[in-house]
């Protein structure tokens, strides 16, 4: 085949054909095709173009167009696979972007008719009214796509009371490689013979199948479909007469590689309503695994593995840590699901089961029940981020996956974990497991060396030797997450010869000519070839950030991302709120980090730093942070942002807004001489939108307003406050409190002064540096920090605490300073001190309460507080206070900071807000409470909303006042 960079080879004709011929996105650029040459795997593969069908037509023209210039198809949905199951290097075709409907719930038949790219959590949302679910429950339900989940027979927690894919689909249309469009599912005799009698594409097929099936009975049912998760391979069981020659489910788990699936009729389940979470504690994961065939005799919905290295390192706050702390003090735990029509009967079921197999709640402390419905939420999202957890290991290394959810029958799990373990002593690999034990499947992601030759030998060395230990125990080598390049080469360890050959005759009567996913299950890839981490090489790039989560290394830390897409929730979740609203794979956390990993392979994306393409997906990254917190291997993409645009602007012209409002604290300090006059150019028609054109800002943005006077100016004003019975406590005037809204800076100071301390502002003006951070002026960031600190120096030689209003502020302080000057002592003692308004109040005030009154409040938690510092003390001090927040999904205001002022910005940045904030505002009747720590937050309930917002010390005072 010619490179895709020929202008006259296929690669180029096969694109023009593709426009000409479907209504389809049809993507060749550089940043599209690095976006789709990885999945969640260890594999990368470039392709020639990526489409984006919008309905079945386009399916059927970009198939004609890859037969006629010989260019493979591959499928992919969400490209959450961990064993490289959706890559190709010629068409890829994402399904998830448009091709995506749910057509039709049928509540009396319980059935659902979906296309390809429906998301499973979305499927659930839609289904939930009904009291009805699509069983397969994986981790990633919340982004992977039905499609996805029928190409890889995806499984899940409940499979246990539910099964997998294959045993929920009750029909699928299909279309050939040679666009012969086909239904399929359970077939009679009768209709197997009249299907197999017709002279076309069909009846070939069928005569096909019926020859295979009715040659090798006693092969098929020795050797597949020994035990649930027994899902490598092809499911040629299926076809079996015992089976009703189901040739939907025997094309479940195919992964793309026979037919291109077109529409699914699936059937649903209807789950318990009310559920209990029994939580069991072991000394160890073969003590655990020892214990499932007992558990499994009491009928649970589910028993999963969970270990507590799974959390070493890892940031847990807010109900994440509280539900931590409420798990057995053990080292390992089964969480064990129990169902009824009642709470109190889904109780005693776990209660029942804990007694039968030994293990008495209430007696035994190994056994926990857990029956408040969000806390047993937030315990399986811990669980549910096991793959991106397990990607690090307790020490920090990165952990790959390759071999990561093998299954054996049940009763075999635990000899088979005690001879993993000893072939990992022998490789000299670790890793942290977790599972579906109730279904023999263990989870677990290896600190491979997957960056040099050798290293990558002894991998490959590894996998055919686990293969081994695998078959000895009579296990799948996949137990759901589908063969795909990890794997496919391994099956001739598990299969007999002639298994093996089956699976090559199954493809090629589905797919004669190999044109869909080739190299995938039949004539594998090699599980050692393509490895990207090794492609990527071992160049360092000099960087300004110091990176020390990462070893000092960018390289490490952009590779960080290994595609697990968590990001690519699109609703209801903090991080990434540009792709909730564009729903564009660039946008995403792994989209960017794609392209920055890309920027440093350098046949891509080949301009370095210096790379638009990379610009051009941070572009609308609003440096949220929530990426950091959400993320489950803590990909930090605002910092990544910042060292990028630092570098890609290094001695060259910025775009205006970042004069404007990267240098913002400069510029206010000017305005501060004459703020009236300022005000009245920026308000003023004509003089403000020439102002805004010149600074680079949206005319449907209104400048911010400077204060008459700031907080600085108005402390040196103000009486002298009381001495404080309990110390000192520093201020800090930031930019947007001093010469934007002083009002919040003197309101937490009457709050603090009524708990007791004595309040003060530091000696001179202070900054953090974060408006330069956000625009990537790190040297400018540099020199204000130091400034800073030297401003401070009496402070931290005193150990006084340094309380910040504004949260981006006050993260800034806390974690980006020391990133910012490692070396800088000073800088480590100022992130030692700093406290938010609300931490001083609650952690470090005993005996002082806050005025109280019940009053509901909608509050907005700020992206970085939600990040960095968490909002349990805002939390407790506004439950102290009597103010009942709102129910609210976690989320960007949209406004954040400079972002939602930037010229060619505003349609997102509203869109996030109305994603949840603006909504909820307006929910809360004509004269809401709204709490907003946030300056931006505040302006954009203001912009959006029309309503003022208050900052949490500002409510608290205004009570001090009334009182």
């Amino acid at each position: 085949m010619a490179s895709r960079t020929d202008p006259a080879g296929p690669s180029s004709e096969v694109v023009s054909s593709l426009r000409r011929s479907t209504s389809a996105d049809v993507l060749d650029d550089p940043a599209s095709l690095a976006l789709y040459s990885a999945d969640a795997s260890n594999y990368r593969h470039v392709p020639t173009a990526v489409v984006l069908p919008r309905g079945e037509d386009d399916v059927a023209a970009t198939l004609a167009a890859c037969r006629r210039h010989g260019v493979p198809l591959t499928m992919r949905g969400a490209g959450t696979s961990i064993a490289g199951n959706c890559l190709g290097e010629g068409i890829v075709m994402d399904t998830s972007r448009y091709f995506d409907a749910i057509e039709d719930v049928d509540a009396g038949s319980a059935t659902a008719v979906v296309r390809p790219g429906v998301v499973g959590g979305r499927l659930r949302e839609a289904l939930a009214p009904s009291g009805l679910a699509f069983a397969p429950d994986p981790s990633t339900i919340s982004r992977c796509t039905v499609g996805g989940m029928i190409g890889n027979n995806s499984c899940g927690s409940h499979s246990v009371a539910w099964g997998k894919t294959s045993d929920n689909i009750r029909e699928l249309e299909v279309m050939l490689a040679d666009g012969t469009r086909l239904t399929l599912g359970p077939t009679t005799a009768e209709q197997m013979a009249a299907a197999a009698a017709r002279e076309d594409t069909a009846g070939r097929l069928h005569r096909g199948l019926d020859a295979l099936t009715a040659e090798n009975l006693a092969l098929l049912r020795t050797e597949l479909g020994r035990f649930p998760r027994q899902v490598s391979g092809y499911g040629l069981h299926e076809l079996l007469p015992d089976n009703h020659r189901n040739l939907a489910r025997a094309l479940v788990g195919s992964e793309g590689t026979c037919a291109v699936v077109l529409r699914a009729t699936l059937e649903l389940v209807r789950p318990p309503v009310h559920r209990a979470l029994l939580v069991l504690g072991f000394d160890g994961d073969i003590a655990s695994a020892r214990a499932v065939p007992a558990i499994l005799a009491h009928a649970p919905l589910t028993v999963e593995s969970m270990g507590r290295k799974l959390f070493a390192g890892v940031r847990l706050h807010g109900a994440r840590a509280t539900a931590a702390d409420a798990l057995p003090d053990t080292s390992d735990w089964l969480l064990v699901e129990t169902g009824g029509g009642t709470a109190e009967e889904a109780r005693a079921a776990a209660e029942a089961l804990a007694r039968g197999i030994g293990m008495p709640v209430g007696s035994d402390p190994r056994a926990v029940v857990l029956t408040d419905p969000a806390q047993q939420k937030v315990v399986w999202s811990l669980r549910a981020d096991g793959s991106g957890l397990a990607a690090r290991t307790v020490d920090g290394d990165a952990a790959y996956p390759g071999f990561e959810d093998a299954a054996v029958p049940p009763e075999r799990l635990a000899d088979y974990l005690a001879d993993f373990r000893g072939l990992l002593g022998e490789y000299g690999l670790s890793g942290v497991s977790y599972g579906h034990y109730g279904e023999g499947c263990l989870h677990i992601r290896l600190d491979a060396d997957l960056s040099t030759g050798p290293g990558v030998d002894r991998y490959r060395a590894f996998l055919f030797d686990a293969a081994d230990v695998v078959a000895r125990h009579g296990g799948s080598i996949s137990g759901e997450h589908g063969d795909g390049q990890a794997r496919s080469e391994l099956l001739p360890r598990a299969y007999s010869p002639e298994v093996i050959g089956l699976f090559e005759r199954f493809k090629g009567l589905w797919d004669p000519d190999d044109l869909l996913n080739p190299g995938i299950l039949v004539r594998p890839k090699k599980v050692d070839a393509d490895v990207r981490w090794l492609e990527l090489g071992v160049r360092e790039w000099e960087t300004a950030y110091s990176y020390p989560d990462d070893r000092g290394s960018f390289r490490q830390a952009v590779s960080r991302c290994l595609g697990i897409g968590k990001c690519r929730v699109d609703h209801g979740v903090a991080m990434c709120p540009s792709y909730q609203v564009t729903r564009d794979e660039k946008h995403s956390t792994r989209g960017r980090a794609r392209l920055l990993f890309e920027m440093m392979q350098g046949d891509v994306i080949e301009d370095g730093w210096r790379s638009k393409e990379v610009l051009g997906a941070l572009d609308l990254c609003l440096s949220c942070k929530a990426c950091e917190s959400d993320c489950p291997v803590n990909v930090d993409m605002a910092t990544y942002k910042s060292e990028f645009l630092y570098q890609h602007y290094r001695r060259r012209i910025r775009p205006r807004v970042h004069y404007a409002l990267g240098r913002l604290p400069q510029w206010a300090r000017l305005a501060s001489r004459a703020p009236r006059a300022v005000n009245a150019l920026s308000g003023g028609r004509l003089s403000g939108a020439a102002a805004k054109r010149a600074a680079g800002i949206d005319a449907r943005r209104d400048l911010p307003r400077f204060a008459p006077h700031t907080l600085r100016r108005q402390w040196r004003d103000r009486p002298a406050g009381p001495a404080g019975v309990r110390g000192t406590v520093v201020l800090w005037p930031d930019t947007f409190t001093n010469h934007l809204d002083p009002g919040v800076g003197m309101a937490a100071a009457a709050v603090l002064e009524d708990a007791g301390y004595r309040v003060v502002l530091p000696d001179g003006p202070v900054c953090c540096g974060l408006t330069a951070l956000s625009t990537g002026q790190l040297p400018l960031a540099r020199r204000t920090v130091r400034k800073s600190l030297d401003v401070l120096a009496p402070h931290l030689a005193a150990g006084t605490p340094v309380i910040g209003l504004e949260p981006s502020c006050t993260a800034a302080l806390r974690t980006e300073i020391t990133r910012l000057l490692p070396q800088d002592d000073r800088a480590r003692t100022l992130s030692g001190l700093v406290r938010t308004f609300a931490e001083q109040l609650v952690d470090h005030t005993p005996g002082w309460e806050p005025p109280s009154e019940q009053q509901d409040a909608v509050v907005q938690t700020h992206c970085h507080q939600y990040a960095e510092l968490g909002d349990d003390a805002d939390r407790a001090l506004m439950r102290r206070a009597g103010i009942r927040p709102a129910e609210m999904s976690p989320g960007c205001c949209g406004l954040a900071g400079n972002f939602g002022f930037e010229d060619g910005h505003y349609e997102v940045s509203m869109s996030v807000g109305e994603q949840n904030l603006l909504p909820a505002v307006r929910a809360a009747g004509p004269d809401p409470l709204v709490i907003a720590d946030g300056f931006s937050c505040r302006t954009q309930v203001r912009d959006g909303a029309d309503v003022q917002a208050f900052h949490l010390a500002q409510v608290l005072a205004a009570r001090l006042d009334s009182a």
